[in-house]
């Protein structure tokens, strides 16, 4: 097939990328490079089935493909924060977009969306079912409910103009090819450990996260796209860590001697997010197979490689348990 993967040249959509391509397709890449990286889908350049188009969503754009990948937005705080309206201009106007672009050639279409959809949650864990808690004035709300808007958006131009659509809401993802100054929780631990800079805690380090690898998570996506249920559907990892935990588990892989910090807890800040992953596993007979171990081990060897720090990471065949 022709598929189009907008963001394709950020952290889960190359690995998308690298999945399809091997798969046989024929793959557009579209992206920006806010937060995308040239280098991440570097060895497919030249590739007669790949075209790389630097292209903004929130402006119109022809093309012809099968199939669309939805996945341009930056899904940092510290990236999506940087600029609040362009996130939701991306969230919104980039979203009508692609599913315009969808509405016109007649291609399924995939939304790439967000677990922050469920706020700081009140039911634990969150299931596709649970409508959410989210502050619509808060500082995250650019990205959350730009999110909920892109959803929106999808199930309308389905009801009203038949549009193929497949809605993911992705859970905390992480892996190679991550940015080092993403402020994620993963990418924060690992390269402060890396270079020796104190591990920083929000809170006391009691709210918790579920990790998904990323080859998972495209796994899911590849089924959900090509399934036969619109969803939404939750994709991650329903293994629960305190963040505690995760800082403890990088230290004792890293470097053992680097001290833990602790600081105020951001607004707005979930005290606990896991999916409940019942629909993904029934519908697509989907779960995550990497454990977390494993995962943080080709995580921290890609960080050292790309920062240039020597040294190599133990087999890490244990996490702090929960």
């Amino acid at each position: 097939m022709r598929i189009l993967v907008t963001g394709g040249a950020g952290f889960i959509g190359s690995h998308l990328i690298d999945r399809l391509m091997t798969e046989g397709h024929e793959v557009i890449c579209l992206d920006n490079f806010y937060t995308g990286r040239k280098q991440n889908v570097m060895k497919w350049i030249g590739h007669p089935y790949f075209e790389l188009i630097r292209h903004d969503i929130t402006e119109p754009i022809r093309l012809e493909v099968d199939q669309i990948y939805h996945l341009a937005c930056p899904a940092s705080p510290v990236h999506y924060q940087y600029n609040p309206v362009k996130t939701i201009k991306t969230n919104v106007i980039g979203t009508l977009h692609m599913l315009g672009l969808a509405k016109r050639v007649k291609a399924r279409f995939l939304l790439a969306s967000t677990s922050e959809v469920y706020g700081d949650p009140e039911i634990h864990p969150q299931a596709e079912e649970y409508w959410g808690n989210v502050n619509s004035i808060g500082i995250r709300s650019c990205y959350d409910e730009g999110k909920r808007v892109a959803e929106t958006l999808a199930f309308d131009y389905h009801r009203q103009n038949d549009v193929d659509i497949r809605v993911a809401r992705i859970f905390n993802t992480y892996g190679p090819r991550m940015l080092e100054n993403d402020g994620r929780v993963i990418s924060n631990f690992i390269v402060q450990a890396l270079k020796g800079i104190p591990l920083t805690v929000y809170g006391t380090g009691s709210q918790t996260r579920s990790f998904c690898y990323v080859s998972d998570l495209v796994d899911g996506l590849i089924r959900l796209m090509n399934g036969a249920h619109s969803g939404p559907v939750n994709l991650g990892n329903p293994d629960e860590y305190t963040i505690l935990q995760l800082a403890q588990t990088v230290q004792e892989m890293v470097n053992p001697d680097v001290d833990l910090r602790f600081e105020p807890l951001p607004q707005d800040d979930p005290r606990r997010r896991r999916p409940d992953i019942t629909r993904a596993k029934k519908l697509l007979d989907w779960q995550p197979i990497v454990p977390l171990a494993e995962g943080l081990r080709l995580t921290i060897e890609d960080f050292r490689t790309r920062l240039g720090i020597p040294g190599t990471t133990p087999s890490g065949d244990r996490v702090a348990s929960v």
